[in-house]
């Protein structure tokens, strides 16, 4: 069996910090650099955290859930952790880049979850929908809407009502936010090489942040 070289991050937990020990008993950890994958213990938020953090090292991740759902994550079972990584099915994911534009600036944020927006205030939102440089809805009034991956469709899409999407499939689910208007419309799932353009059209009256993960404007 290819011996290879594993760099091992734990959430700040007692349950992720237990099994971090137990592991590195076993395995020495290498500099993210210097490894050939990045083994990650927590739960998804953790997870995500950590892809946006080390993907610059462009190595493949593997992890071990000690969180709750732990949809992006493997159940913890002792035994030889090399060979789970080898026989494990490798997904790829691909984030979302969002360009949030405010009356001061331009912000670009990677999301590897959902974008979403929502209302700042007591009044409902006020939006235009625009995909792929037609508009798909003239104007979304409700609670807001969010764009969600395959890796983020069993979260706040799941519960907005949106579908929940392959790991493996290259879609995207925009899904609105509690709609009062239009009142037919469930959303649609559409490429993940498409472009989303979300307009508030009262940007006084209707005030609304823009979410990307965790990450708010």
């Amino acid at each position: 069996m290819k011996r290879i070289n594993l760099h091992i991050l734990a959430d700040k937990t007692p349950k992720a910090e237990k099994v971090r020990k137990f592991l590195t008993k076993s395995y020495r950890n290498f500099p993210a650099k210097a490894s050939d994958c990045i083994v990650v213990i927590g739960g998804d938020g953790f997870m995500l955290d950590s892809l946006k953090k080390y993907q610059k090292f462009k190595k493949p991740f593997y992890g071990i859930n000690t969180g709750k759902r732990g949809f992006l994550l493997n159940k913890f079972v002792s035994g030889n952790l090399i060979s789970k990584i080898q026989k494990s099915s490798e997904i790829l994911l691909f984030p979302l880049e969002a360009r949030i534009k405010t009356q001061n600036k331009i912000k670009k944020i990677f999301a590897i979850n959902e974008v979403s927006v929502f209302r700042q205030s007591k009044q409902t939102t006020l939006l235009e929908i625009q995909l792929n440089k037609k508009r798909k809805v003239k104007e979304l009034v409700g609670d807001g809407i969010l764009v969600a991956t395959p890796a983020g469709s069993t979260a706040y899409n799941l519960s907005a009502k949106g579908p929940i999407l392959n790991l493996e499939s290259q879609y995207l689910a925009v899904t609105p936010i509690s709609p009062f208007k239009p009142r037919g419309w469930r959303g649609a799932m559409v490429s993940n090489q498409s472009k989303i353009i979300i307009k508030n059209l009262d940007i006084k009256k209707r005030p609304v942040s823009a979410v990307a993960d965790n990450i708010e404007v």
